[in-house]
């Protein structure tokens, strides 16, 4: 079937194509029922709808999707089978302009990174209750949407993600990626990721919170040019530089600093204990507001 502004895909309506990945294209659509609201339809690409793997992928993100409950993660509505289209996940449609987009055409201040810090550590904790790991926390996965209180982060795209055995049914650990396989975007990878994605906890998720605060305070990556990767497995994140000495800022520069620590023993052992000390930090704000 092919998808163009104003085919029918089910109950729905597309409008205009969103985005598009490996594995699949995101769509705006319209309920043909009267009332109803705007929504982003995923889709995966007919090549990737004959892949097992490709199909098991989307069945799980729909699964994670349906277990959480954040304003600062992506909201699942239904997960469809639509012929001849295939499996469809309808989602919370996000107004706003993606993160990769906001940061390459504006370095944030410090007050700025550690509100947008608050929201992205807030979805993460929220995935870690529940026993998933991210494994691809990067700007162009986070929209920042315009609320009445200023700019708010909201997470997308768990198309990587893996489950602990304690969000299984059974209890089985979740894993469709090979031993020794690197997956996720490498700027924003941590160090035993770039090895093993099988192996990474938790704390691989802080690392990638780390490095998205590190680019947005600092208008640079932590690791950049040909050699970044190498640098990465065998070298600390340098210091960031907000250009400030205040409390707050030296702060921050604290808080992100032990987020990048190549060793995992080293950083945050959990997303909640970065997310209190990024809070702490608020009491010095004047005006904790991201317009």
């Amino acid at each position: 079937m092919y998808l163009r502004p104003g085919v029918q895909v089910g109950p729905y309506v597309l409008q205009r194509m969103l985005g598009v990945g490996a594995f699949g294209v995101v769509w705006l659509a319209h309920p043909i029922a009267p009332g109803g609201i705007p929504v982003a339809l995923k889709i995966l690409h007919p090549n990737a709808a004959e892949s097992p793997e490709a199909v098991e992928r989307f069945r799980r993100e729909a699964y994670v999707l349906g277990r959480l409950e954040s304003q600062h993660i992506a909201k699942m509505y239904e997960f469809l089978p639509i012929p001849p289209v295939g499996l469809v996940l309808v989602m919370e449609f996000i107004e706003g302009e993606l993160l990769s987009t906001y940061i390459a055409r504006n370095r944030m201040s410090v007050e700025h990174t550690i509100l947008m810090g608050l929201d992205i550590l807030r979805a993460i904790c929220e995935m870690h209750g529940h026993g998933i790991i991210h494994r691809d926390i990067k700007p162009e996965n986070i929209m920042m949407r315009p609320t009445p209180e200023g700019l708010r982060a909201v997470v997308f795209d768990f198309n990587l993600s893996r489950l602990k055995a304690s969000a299984m049914p059974g209890g089985k650990t979740s894993s469709l990626t090979a031993m020794g396989s690197a997956i996720g975007t490498v700027p924003y990878m941590a160090p035993e990721q770039l090895l093993d994605a099988r192996r990474v906890a938790e704390n691989a998720d802080v690392y990638s919170a780390g490095a998205i605060l590190f680019r947005a305070v600092a208008g640079r990556p932590a690791f950049e040019g040909p050699a970044s990767l190498r640098e990465k497995l065998v070298m600390e994140a340098p210091p960031v530089q907000t250009g400030r000495v205040d409390p707050l800022a030296t702060g921050l520069e604290r808080i992100i600093a032990r987020a990048l620590r190549r060793k995992p023993q080293e950083r945050y052992q959990e997303a909640s204990e970065m997310l209190r000390e990024l809070e702490a930090l608020t009491s010095r704000m004047s005006r904790p507001s991201f317009a």
